[in-house]
């Protein structure tokens, strides 16, 4: 298995942190936790992290040329490491998906999203997204507003432990293996099933006793 990069989308600053556009940085950043990766560092035109997963290597890359410039930092990246195409990996929010849901997708259009456009200007359309879902404003005049605010409090009851499934699971993606992903983070986002009440068992008969009499 090649050496894998993982880049997650959003805006540097931290005006920008909180904001819904940014989840794919949240979700990278909880990967170099919980993996131990290295620090981050300056490069690329963005902050690279280097690590394994599974015994992968990964690279992590948040490109901090703001979102419609992604694809400069993500194609420098990729160039310097001789990695081909199929080795990328993107984290980006998404409107189209319920909010605490991921859809897998390779190649396709950008769909709108000012990141994935500039990705595929560069280096083309045949590379991984994880579709994170932040759900839709309701109209398309209210979406751009809607992106770049923030999660709002109620969200994290969500939100956290959905960025926590999507990084424990990661390995699965390492290998290659969407499906797996998909399946383990929703297996670990599903509430617990309600045990079945036991049925009570029937009480033992009374021992009838006997006295003999002579």
């Amino acid at each position: 298995m090649p050496v894998q990069l993982f880049v997650g989308l959003g805006n540097p600053g931290s005006q920008y942190a909180g904001n819904r556009h940014n989840i794919g940085f949240m979700v990278v950043d909880e990967i170099a936790r919980r993996f131990s990766f290295g620090p981050w560092r300056a490069k690329f035109q963005g902050l690279l992290a280097e690590g394994g997963i599974g015994g992968i290597k990964v690279l992590l890359l948040k490109p901090q040329t703001y979102m419609n410039l992604s694809g400069q930092s993500v194609a420098a990246a990729l160039g310097f490491y001789k990695l081909p195409l199929g080795a990328l990996t993107v984290f980006h929010d998404e409107l189209d998906v319920a909010p605490g849901k991921l859809k897998m997708k390779h190649g396709g259009g950008a769909a709108g999203h000012n990141g994935l456009r500039s990705i595929d200007a560069h280096l083309g359309q045949a590379y991984r997204r994880v579709r994170l879902g932040i759900g839709h404003p309701g109209h398309k005049d209210r979406v751009s507003g809607y992106v770049l605010s923030d999660f709002a409090k109620a969200d994290q009851a969500w939100l956290d432990p959905f960025i926590d499934a999507l990084a424990a699971e990661a390995e699965w993606l390492a290998k290659g293996d969407d499906a797996r992903y998909a399946t383990a983070v929703a297996q670990r986002l599903a509430p617990p099933k309600a045990e079945k009440p036991k049925a009570d068992k029937p009480a033992p008969a009374a021992a009838t006793s006997t006295t003999e009499t002579n």
